[in-house]
């Protein structure tokens, strides 16, 4: 359902202000997109002056960026850690700007809207420590002759 994001129709003390006019397309607005964890899915939408819009609906993939090194990897989202628009949005995976997810790469903080890009940038926030590879001591088989 649209949203009609012109001005209300009633004054601050309760009266009625009466419309001088009617509602017009480009007042309406569009309802919130929860992007989840998934295969990736988008919409495509048309805005004014015919531009296009992509709404991502689910993605398992995010644009990582390390600001140490200025790096920017393609990484496979685990999970939604911690999200401050809602605490609900945790338990679902729901990711919007500034939710904290869990990356193959560490963790890392959403910079983009999903609803409105297309797609999911992320700031590294915390990376992952890469386990050190033990070198394998000569054993005295391979010492014989």
């Amino acid at each position: 359902m649209a949203r009609w994001q012109g001005r209300s129709l009633t004054k601050s003390t309760g009266g009625r202000i009466w419309a001088r006019r009617k509602k017009r397309k480009r007042e309406m607005g569009s309802e919130f997109v929860e992007a989840g964890l998934g295969p990736t899915k988008r919409v495509k939408i048309r805005t004014a002056g015919g531009e296009r819009k992509f709404k991502i609906l689910r993605t398992d993939i995010a644009n990582i960026t390390d600001p140490k090194t200025g790096q920017t990897k393609k990484a496979k989202i685990l999970t939604v850690v911690e999200n401050p628009a809602d605490p609900h949005f945790v338990r679902r995976n729901v990711l919007t700007r500034g939710a904290i997810i869990n990356t193959e790469l560490g963790r890392a903080r959403v910079t983009g809207r999903p609803g409105q890009e297309g797609a999911i940038s992320a700031v590294l926030i915390e990376a992952k420590k890469e386990p050190v590879a033990e070198t394998a001591a000569p054993t005295q088989e391979s010492a014989k002759p």
